[in-house]
């Protein structure tokens, strides 16, 4: 129940940030708007490692794969695709497109067991739930003409 609650938060925080930071992106530009996030996202976790525990801390140069550690720069084009995406689309249909890709790759990797993630077996009942909410997008973006 506490993930359903803290995946439900996160779904939440993610959609007012993207707002937010797409309304700052029209205020100054998408690199100042981007580098900002970033960096106050930088201050917050220092803040917050300083507060807490920090216990079993490991050096960066010892986490393998290396390509681990890219996670900051798939931030920073998360930051710059999520603005963009709800500056040309609005919020409600990115975030439901955004939330459906993140469905399909998450499911890939799983399926595959990719990046160091647990493989997952085939499931028809997995692909007709994406199925079904890649017919949401289309719903939801029906208008009447």
């Amino acid at each position: 129940m506490w993930g359903i609650i803290l995946a439900l938060i996160s779904g939440a925080l993610m959609s007012i940030q993207g707002v937010f930071n797409t309304e700052v992106t029209k205020q100054t530009s998408l690199w100042v708007s981007t580098g900002f996030v970033q960096l106050t996202a930088f201050f917050v976790c220092v803040i917050a490692w300083l507060c807490t525990g920090r216990e079993n801390v490991a050096f960066l140069t010892e986490v393998r794969p290396w390509y681990l550690l890219t996670g900051g720069i798939l931030g920073a084009f998360i930051t710059i695709t999520v603005v963009q995406s709800m500056g040309s689309l609005g919020p409600a249909q990115a975030v439901i497109i955004i939330v459906t890709s993140q469905v399909a790759v998450a499911y890939l990797i799983e399926l595959f067991g990719l990046f160091g993630s647990s493989q997952a077996s085939f499931s028809w009942r997995k692909i007709l739930g994406l199925l079904i909410a890649i017919a949401g997008i289309v719903l939801f973006r029906w208008e009447k003409a």
